[in-house]
């Protein structure tokens, strides 16, 4: 099964601090989750970007968030993001190190801009910088890339 998904982080050129992660199934489920982060160390972008639009709920420690995204994805999921590379890191860090993802899990993640080189993509609209938003977004843009090659 496909999934797409989107996280908002903090980083500093050596740790990436996951702020939220959205995801979206290909089925249509949903999974949002925050995390506690120590919101004074982000940059003034990402507190006027990212941190306006979190809502406080609802909040998982890592190790659960790990798991509650395990039980949502299952064995072999297809995992795409935009831009996928911060991403993909900080969610591979909630499960420990690469070796130590949930069983069947791909060790890469498919990334949307590669798939959109020449193809436009829509505009972004509303929810830019709210992980789940931008999920959704890329979801659709994914689809819409598909509905283009396929013409």
């Amino acid at each position: 099964m496909k999934f797409w998904f989107d996280t908002e982080f903090i980083e500093d050129g050596r740790t990436i601090d996951l702020l939220s992660i959205g995801i979206v199934a290909e089925d249509g489920r949903e999974f949002y989750c925050e995390f506690d982060v120590d919101h004074r160390r982000a940059s003034q972008w990402v507190k006027d970007n990212v941190i306006v639009h979190l809502t406080g709920e609802p909040v998982y420690s890592r190790s659960v968030a790990a798991k509650l995204i395990t039980e949502f994805c299952g064995e072999k999921p297809e995992i795409w993001a935009y831009y996928a590379d911060y991403d993909w890191v900080a969610l591979c860090q909630l499960f420990g190190t690469m070796m130590d993802l949930p069983s069947g899990w791909p060790m890469f993640c498919r990334d949307l801009k590669q798939l959109a080189e020449d193809i436009p993509l829509p505009q972004h609209g509303k929810g830019e910088h709210n992980a789940l938003a931008d999920a959704r977004w890329t979801r659709d843009a994914w689809l819409h890339l598909k509905r283009k090659k396929a013409a």
